[in-house]
Order: C-alpha cells, then sequence, then structure tokens
C-alpha cells in the first residue's frame, strides 16, 4: 500500500509539471508571435502596433469629442506697408545731362549751327567792328592767377562782342552734348556773329562735387568763349610771351606765402595794387626784401 501511494504521489507531480510547461509554453508563443497581433515591417526592420489594444486605443480617441481651445484675446499688429518704389529711379548728373543740340528738318529755313560752316570767312567785318575786336587791352583790366598766369575775365570778352557788335548780333551755339567725366564738364561751342560763322572751340571746367556740374557747365561756357574770341583778335596779347613778361615786371609782385591753418608755404603771384588776404600771409625769408608793393 505504501508503494502505491508513492505511485499516486509521482504521477500526481509529473502531471503538475507538464500541466506548468504547457502554460509556459501557450504564454511564450503569445508573446512571440508576431503574425498575430502585429505585422512585421521589412523596410523599417520593425514591428507595426497594430495590436488590438493599440487597436482600441485608437478608436476611442478618433471617437472622443476633443476640447475647445480657448480664443485668446491677443491682437497682432498689422504689418508696416512697404514704401512705395519710385516711378522712376534718380539720376545722377555724373551721368551726362543728355542735352545734345535739336536737329533741324532739311525743309526748315534756318541754319543747323550744331554741324553747318555756314559764312565761315565768307565776308570780313566792318572796320569800326574790326579796331574795336583788335584795340590793346588796358593793363587795368588784365588779372593775375596765384600760379602767375594773367587772364582777361570773362565779362570783359562779351563787353567788347556787344560794343562791336551790338548786343543780340552774336551767339554761342552747342555743337554737340555736354560731357561729364569724374572731375571735368566739357563742351564743344561755335561762335557766331553777324549771321556767319566765326570760331569753334571746346571749354572746360572743373568740378569738385556733383551738386556743382551746373555751375561747371557755365564755367565751362565762358572758357570756350574766351578760346573762340582768340580768332576775333580779342586780348590777343595774352599768348604774346614778350607782352606777358612786361606785364608781370610791371604790374605783378611774386612772394612767399604760408597758410595760416595748414602751416604749408607756396610761391605766389597777384597784382602789385592787390592785397594779400586770410588765411594766407607773407613769409619775409632772411636776407630777402618783401615783395615790392
Amino acid at each position: 500500500m505504501r508503494t502505491t501511494l508513492v505511485r499516486e504521489a509521482v504521477t500526481g507531480l509529473e502531471s503538475a509539471v507538464r500541466s506548468s510547461q504547457r502554460n509556459m509554453i501557450r504564454t511564450r508563443s503569445s508573446h512571440l508571435a508576431p503574425s498575430t497581433y502585429r505585422s512585421f515591417n521589412s523596410q523599417t526592420r520593425r514591428y507595426d502596433g497594430n495590436t488590438p489594444a493599440a487597436a482600441a486605443n485608437t478608436a476611442a480617441n478618433i471617437a472622443a469629442p476633443r476640447a475647445p481651445i480657448p480664443q485668446s484675446s491677443y491682437t497682432p499688429k498689422p504689418a508696416a506697408a512697404a514704401p512705395a518704389a519710385p516711378s522712376e529711379p534718380m539720376r545722377s548728373l555724373t551721368e551726362g545731362l543728355s542735352d545734345p543740340p535739336p536737329t533741324l528738318d532739311e525743309g526748315e529755313k534756318q541754319v543747323d549751327w550744331s554741324r553747318s560752316f555756314h559764312g565761315i570767312s565768307s565776308t570780313p567785318f566792318s572796320s569800326e567792328a574790326a579796331a574795336i575786336l583788335t584795340q590793346e587791352i588796358n593793363f587795368d583790366d588784365i588779372e593775375v592767377k596765384p600760379d602767375g598766369i594773367i587772364y582777361l575775365p570773362e565779362i570783359k570778352y562779351r563787353r567788347i562782342l556787344n560794343k562791336a557788335f551790338g548786343p543780340g548780333g552774336w551767339g554761342l551755339v552747342p555743337r554737340g552734348e555736354t560731357i561729364v567725366t569724374g572731375k571735368l564738364v566739357t563742351r564743344e561751342y561755335a561762335l557766331v556773329a553777324g549771321g556767319q560763322l566765326v570760331s569753334i572751340a571746346r571749354g572746360e571746367q572743373q568740378y569738385f562735387d556733383p551738386d556743382g556740374i551746373p555751375t561747371a557747365t557755365e564755367g565751362c561756357k565762358s572758357n570756350a568763349l574766351m578760346r573762340c574770341c582768340k580768332d576775333l583778335g580779342i586780348a590777343s596779347e595774352l599768348w604774346d610771351p614778350r607782352f606777358i613778361r612786361k606785364y608781370m615786371k610791371e604790374m605783378a609782385k611774386e612772394m612767399i606765402v604760408e597758410h595760416v591753418m595748414t602751416k604749408k608755404r607756396r610761391k605766389h603771384f597777384m597784382r602789385k595794387d592787390d592785397e594779400l588776404k586770410y588765411p594766407f600771409k607773407e613769409i619775409v625769408i632772411p636776407g630777402q626784401t618783401p615783395a615790392r608793393k
């Protein structure tokens, strides 16, 4: 009987062990079988979360209504309006003035002085006009530049022309467009008197700031007028070396001057009856007499 009890106990233990092993295998199979609960993605090498619990949670999230988002009291400020683009870009005078002489039609009954040489050397002026144009210049009318160059002021050329031909009897005609470079304004002009071409010359004038270009165009015109007047014999003495030496000896003086602010010294020429003005002062070198007055 004791043997029978031992056999029954052993049999019960073996049955319990087998049952426990079967449960462990089932539990392990439920966690390791991907085809039952999750699908394997071969590209990402991961399992997709399509478990029954995940599917239930997703359905619950879709079905559940979302809470309303509270409205904010913040009001954004309107963006500043962009400045309106100018209709045309501003043009710099250094690019040129775009002022070519007008082109006349062939049918118009007037001379196109921008291209024509009408009347040049066709008729000499009257003896009265020639006497006024070629008269000797008075010493008092001549000025001296600081570098020693003598010149006749531009307004005095105009006075001589007005006296010889009368106001309206002469004119200065542009022959081309104004050319503006980085520091210079230049243009070609023709002097017309009594209805005939007298001379052609190109004027020039320096400028130091773009705002000074309009003033430089007037200086360019005056420079061309003085050059054209050489062909009429006006102030021809100013190009005569002997006359220049005589005038400088009798009417001009030379000195060394110093700039009061920069202390720079240089040679300076001026008329004897003129006074040296600020910011320059005369420097007397030891052993040298001051400039004659």
